[in-house]
């Protein structure tokens, strides 16, 4: 319909109608001369309901049919219409013929009977019968255009994401409905809103239904606390409508020569047998195969991470990234179970995924698989066929038995667990391996954990940003977009990522930017996790449980203290020994305190140099106790809440140093005399001519032949120590020792 009809209709000129519009945007252009008849009879029932109008819609609309017009009155109308749209220029300078000056005719509808316009209208089609095919053809094929025009380009196929909030406009491009028929649709449901306006996901959903689109509502990109916090578990959270299965994600676990990756190498060939183009050509550091059980004509995908091992399983957990779903722990079946493997046992079970144990090297002499249940049942692990739940599978990488059956159990678990995960949402991801490339820049590979992740998004990562420049998978293949459980090489980092960082896809580029720049202010008004940080969420009730890695010197000692310690439960907290082993303090132990959220405690053992660092870079307190009574003293002072989180130093003695005897990078063998106190293995401060200049840890202490716990006062002794700066001769250490403060 022309919209110098509808301006006639209601009694005004187009120019007025125009001006009446710019009140509710419509979706009409200045240019528009011709509008939809429906949205042509919202505008008339808007106007007339503003201005108190009394309008005869079906006197208008029903039998009248201004489309197929007499071609002359279309002419005059266009006429009229130019002449309107022309009285707000300047007027021009009258011609010199007075018969080519337009007069404007105005029409109006007001006092006209319903007879008087049904009469007329009957009047003008017995008068024009002659002259309508002509008229039709005229009008038929820009009418056909318009509708062309009007009609939707394309509408969107498949489910539409749509956030909390969107404006009217954005709504439109989405769903492929153009502005004109959403702003009817709205109208029709009592919503008043122009092109730019928002409107609610509730409302979108209703539109959108009218309209046959299928729309779904988008999750929100996290916040800054949420990425800082790195709780993968919180960040992943969807609706369960939304959540699809999802493939298993391995990681495979155990003993240093037990074969673990002997048997991933073993599962690469086999797909790559099966008809995987290509095969593995590109080592970033996880790969997606597909197993067909037996009998099953379906496929499975699985994902294994190519980095076996419990230390990166860990460091991951400590960045907060719960990748892992399935751990299959790799136990030789002619040597047992190992201290190497107890810590994988420890770091799962801690980590609450599910485990399957394949006993390899079937195939070697000496192989004892009963052996080997035996001492895994020791450590909590009952196999099916021993009356527990955990897998076992016998196999061997060299004559590859078992291995079908080890994919068929990982594909029933997975199953039997349900892994889901929303395809249909922003990706989050979780990076396992990052390298500088010279011709890529920055090189991360990442896991989906949900959503799906595309070629051109930007993301956050960490504290850094990006824009996927390009994605490979292990075949060397170049991928557009990979979803959930998918394994993918990325490029377009800002700078190089920490293996466990969470990535996080975001709208814009300068929407990473500022989130990037959240977290860093968010970093720098938090502090550093630390025993402290532990202290107080015991004391204030937020911590139901303390895990303690305990290490000792023996094996009679370990067992005493970890039963001593399991018996210290009050009514708010528990203790729980997550792991024990005779040795010294390992950076592995303090990533797995780390990940746990837990203490290490040493006791009669000492703490590498190593070990110290990571414990400050990780924030975890490594507690060290010669006496038992003492460190049973301090776990029941945290459980009771009779610790205060603050530090407090004690200086415990002084060594004046006479001999510096060897000494290499930052570690040196020097001799000295105690001059005050006692010395033990602690750390120390360096004090040259009176001033402090540097710090250090004794590592042993000796005297004569013999390794000693402490030297007292005015006896001479000679020491291993590590040092920020070379020891000299007439230094004196202040050996000193930080303790949590009582409460009085």
């Amino acid at each position: 319909m022309r919209l110098v009809q509808v301006a006639k209709a209601l009694g005004m000129t187009g120019q007025q109608l125009r001006k009446q519009l710019e009140n509710v945007d419509f979706g009409v252009k200045s240019t528009d001369r011709e509008i939809p008849d429906n949205l042509a009879q919202g505008i008339v029932r808007y106007i007339a309901r503003v201005n108190g109008l009394d309008i005869d819609m079906e006197a208008i609309f029903g039998p009248m049919d201004l489309a197929q017009e007499p071609k002359e009155r279309v002419e005059k109308d266009e006429k009229d219409e130019e002449d309107e749209d022309a009285s707000d220029e300047p007027k021009r300078a009258p011609e010199k013929k007075e018969a080519e000056v337009n007069v404007l005719r105005k029409l109006t509808l007001e006092g006209v009977s319903k007879d008087a316009i049904k009469k007329q209208q009957l009047k003008l089609d017995n008068a024009s019968s002659k002259k309508r095919t002509s008229s039709q053809k005229t009008l038929q094929k820009p009418k056909e255009e318009t509708t062309v025009h009007q009609e939707q380009i394309k509408r969107k196929d498949g489910i539409v994401m749509l956030p909390e909030q969107i404006t009217v406009k954005e709504f439109a491009e989405k769903t492929g409905i153009q502005v004109p028929k959403v702003i009817q649709a709205l109208m029709s449901n009592g919503v008043m809103a122009n092109i730019t306006q928002n409107i609610d996901f509730d409302t979108a959903a209703v539109i959108a239904g009218d309209m046959g689109v299928n729309v779904q509502k988008e999750e929100s990109a996290a916040s800054s606390k949420a990425l800082f916090s790195r709780n993968l578990e919180d960040l992943i959270q969807d609706e369960p409508q939304n959540l699809a299965p999802r493939p298993p994600i391995v990681a495979v676990m155990g003993h240093v020569d037990h074969g673990k990756t002997s048997i991933l190498d073993v599962i690469r060939e086999a797909d790559v047998v099966k008809g995987e183009a290509g095969g593995i050509t590109q080592h970033i550091g996880a790969y997606q195969i597909v197993h067909t059980a037996k009998g099953s004509d379906e496929g499975h995908k699985i994902t294994f991470i190519d980095t076996p091992g419990h230390e990166a399983f860990t460091a991951m957990r400590a960045r907060g990234a719960q990748v892992t779903d399935i751990v299959v722990l790799v136990v030789a079946a002619d040597e047992g179970v190992k201290p190497t493997t107890i810590e994988a046992i420890d770091h799962a079970k801690d980590a609450h995924v599910q485990i399957l144990v394949a006993i390899n090297k079937m195939d070697k002499e000496g192989a004892d698989p009963e052996r080997v249940k035996g001492e895994l049942a020791g450590h909590g692990l009952q196999a099916e066929d021993w009356g527990g739940k955990i897998p076992t599978i016998l196999c061997s990488a060299q004559t590859k038995q078992g291995i079908e059956e080890i994919l068929d159990t990982i594909v029933l678990m997975g199953e039997e667990a349900g892994y889901k995960a929303n395809a249909n949402r922003s990706a989050i991801a979780t990076v396992i391996e990052s390298h500088l490339n010279q011709s890529l820049g920055p090189l991360a590979t990442v896991i989906i954990n949900t959503g799906t992740l595309r070629v051109g998004e930007s993301f956050v990562c960490g504290e850094i940003y990006g824009k996927v420049r390009t994605m490979v998978d292990e075949h060397g293949a170049k991928l557009q977009e990979v979803g959930p459980s998918g394994a993918v090489r990325i490029s377009g980092l800002s700078a190089l990522a920490n293996v466990g960082d969470i990535l996080q896809a975001v709208p814009t580029e300068q929407k990473a930017k500022q989130l990037v720049d959240e977290l860093k202010q968010e970093g720098a008004l938090r502090k550093k996790r630390s025993f402290a940080d532990l202290v107080s969420r015991l004391s204030e009730g937020k911590l139901k449980q303390l895990k303690v890695i305990l290490k000792a010197d023996s094996q009679g000692s370990l067992d005493a203290i970890a039963e001593a310690i399991s018996k210290k439960t009050t009514e708010h907290v528990t203790v729980k020994v997550i792991h024990s082993a005779i040795g010294s303090v390992t950076e592995t132990d303090v990533m797995m305190a780390s990940a746990s959220d837990g203490i290490v405690v040493a006791f009669h053992v000492p703490v590498p140099t190593p070990a110290v660092r990571s414990a400050d870079h990780e924030g975890v307190k490594v507690q060290e106790y010669d006496v038992i009574y003492a460190l049973l003293d301090d776990i029941d002072g945290l459980l009771l809440g009779l610790v205060e989180p603050e530090e407090d130093e004690k200086i415990i003695g002084h060594l004046e140093v006479r001999g510096v005897f060897m000494t290499k990078r930052n570690e040196q063998v020097i001799g000295g005399r105690v001059s005050d106190g006692i010395l033990k293995r602690l750390t120390y401060r360096i004090q040259r001519a009176g001033e402090e200049v540097g710090t250090g840890r004794i590592t042993s202490l000796r005297k004569g032949d013999s390794d000693i716990k402490e030297a007292k006062e005015g006896t001479e002794c000679g020491m291993r120590t590590e040092s920020t700066v070379p020891i000299e001769e007439g230094d004196v250490l202040e050996v000193f020792l930080r303790e949590l403060k009582r409460k009085k």
